[in-house]
């Protein structure tokens, strides 16, 4: 592959095919935190688009170095990305409906949206760097696809794909955000439930593949 025009438009279609779990992930995230402010987008964003570069990378190395072990490898990555989806998702909805049972203690109602008690917690960096893993570890395959390239040619396609996801990315969360506004307290519970599809789904595709 030489550098032309279809290199770069392989770069993005790959960006935008490995970005869409992370596109889907981020709408759960503005969901259970609908008053984030842009700085922290940003940053979720590029949690996701830092992942998608590294992955990529990571394949490419593997196919030059150890292709034989990583070609064994491949197979978990399915069951890895289900696994740490399910946690994260059960987790966002066991903490909802734990929120949800707690009684205020100034007015006594149940599920107060303006009790300071029932604020929703943000979504912690151990979190974020377990979501960025599981909706990019896919991406390691891409090392495959691009192993015919140099490093440098290897790198900017990585980039590529970065740029595209972290763009994806932000928009996914903005539409969470204003999805959030209607789902109200019930939004950690559906974005947990979400989390949880997106894991199956990664699972049976890569099961499929």
């Amino acid at each position: 592959m030489n550098w032309s025009l279809l290199f770069f438009a392989n770069s993005i279609l790959l960006g935008v095919g490995l970005a869409m779990d992370a596109f889907s992930v981020s709408i759960v995230n503005a969901i259970a935190e609908p008053g984030m402010r842009r700085r922290r987008q940003c940053a979720i964003a590029g949690v996701y688009a830092f992942f998608q570069f590294a992955m990529p990378m990571a394949g490419w190395l593997c196919v030059h170095t150890i292709a034989r072990i990583f070609s064994a490898f491949q197979k978990f990555i399915p069951w890895i990305a289900l696994a740490l989806l399910v946690y994260i998702g059960t987790k966002m909805i066991v903490e909802s409906i734990h929120s949800q049972s707690q009684e205020c203690k100034d007015c006594q109602a149940r599920d107060c949206a303006a009790c300071p008690s029932n604020k929703r917690k943000p979504l912690s960096f151990g979190t974020l760097l377990l979501q960025g893993l599981a909706t990019s570890i896919d991406a390691l395959s891409v090392g495959f696809t691009i192993a015919e390239y140099g490093a440098i040619m290897a790198a900017v396609a990585s980039l590529t794909i970065a740029l595209v996801t972290f763009a994806i990315c932000m928009t996914g969360l903005l539409i969470g955000r204003a999805a959030a506004k209607n789902l109200s307290a019930r939004a950690q519970i559906v974005g947990g439930c979400i989390l949880i599809f997106i894991g199956l789904e990664i699972f049976v595709r890569g099961i499929l593949s």
